[in-house]
């Protein structure tokens, strides 16, 4: 005769009480309310220009943020307002800003390369080199370049802004991707080695396309420091035709006269559209680039 034991029985102990539910979900709501009212108070001066840039001139520093007439006289008047049209600028900026974006793509990536696989004489002297670049402020190689651009007769030109790009001049991007591409198993390269590939096929072949987060990232501080640069194109730039939307905001402020401020607001409603539109699109590449850059894998 055999006896067979009873099968243990599953309890489940929960200690979450009706009390600690609601306070629980009392908290989570309170989070959610602060959270928001913390948004709204960091977005309130963009919902402030964007009002502005509605409101009658005879409005614009009132303390309302709904106007009490909407219209559209702004957008007009800021667009052919100056000598030439806005989209002139718009024009200038997209061409600089795009250019730029593919010279920091190009030459960033390659001397991240060179870093982070390639064997060479002094890498991480020339590496803490470009480190140290990063800690140099700009105020400091200001005049020295302007007079080398001055020499080369680049001023009042756009190369000065996008021709120290294709340098690898941003040390910040080459060290994005230094770590990303460190990331990436070596047995990869030694793989591709063995059945012939140069050090360049290896960089086009297996590194470019295994790199898709960071270069978007890198492409997209890119886009958006250039953009929103203003020092650089007031420095460089004195011919209204060649003139940034940075530069073009800038025209609608008189120092000496009146200002025209619902048509700078207007203008500047405007001009955060590429960078909401390249954000908005991008953000998970960015996103990803960013949070694997540096990690083995």
């Amino acid at each position: 005769m055999t006896v067979t034991a009873p099968a243990p029985r599953l309890t489940v102990v929960t200690d979450a009480s009706p009390g600690k539910l609601l306070r629980k979900r009392i908290l989570s709501v309170a989070a959610h309310v602060a959270l928001i009212g913390a948004s709204i108070l960091m977005l309130y001066p963009l919902l402030w220009m964007l009002s502005a840039s509605f409101r009658p001139e005879n409005e614009i520093f009132s303390g309302t943020l709904i106007p009490s007439s909407w219209s559209l006289d702004s957008y007009f008047r800021g667009w052919n307002g100056l000598r030439i049209s806005f989209g002139t600028f718009f024009w200038n900026s997209l061409v600089i800003s795009i250019t730029c974006v593919i010279g920091n793509l190009i030459a960033c990536s390659m001397a991240a390369f060179a870093f982070a696989r390639l064997r060479f004489k002094g890498r991480n002297f020339w590496f803490a080199m470009m480190l140290m670049t990063l800690m140099l402020p700009g105020q400091v190689t200001l005049i020295p370049q302007y007079v080398l651009f001055r020499e080369l007769g680049w001023v009042n030109t756009i190369l000065p802004l996008v021709a120290p790009k294709f340098l690898a001049v941003d040390a910040f991007f080459v060290f994005l991707m230094v770590q990303f591409f460190r990331g990436i198993p070596r047995e990869l390269d030694e793989a591709a080695m063995m059945d012939g590939c140069s050090p360049w096929r290896i960089y086009w072949r297996i590194m470019l396309p295994l790199s898709l987060p960071v270069m978007a990232t890198a492409a997209i501080f890119s886009f958006i420091w250039t953009w929103d640069d203003f020092f650089g194109p007031l420095i460089y730039l004195s011919d209204i035709n060649t003139y940034t939307v940075q530069l073009g905001l800038r025209s609608f402020v008189d120092s000496t006269g009146s200002s025209d401020w619902s048509s700078l607001f207007a203008m500047s409603s405007l001009s955060l559209i590429p960078v909401f539109l390249i954000f908005l699109f991008f953000q998970r590449l960015l996103i990803d680039g960013i949070a694997t850059a540096g990690l083995k894998r």
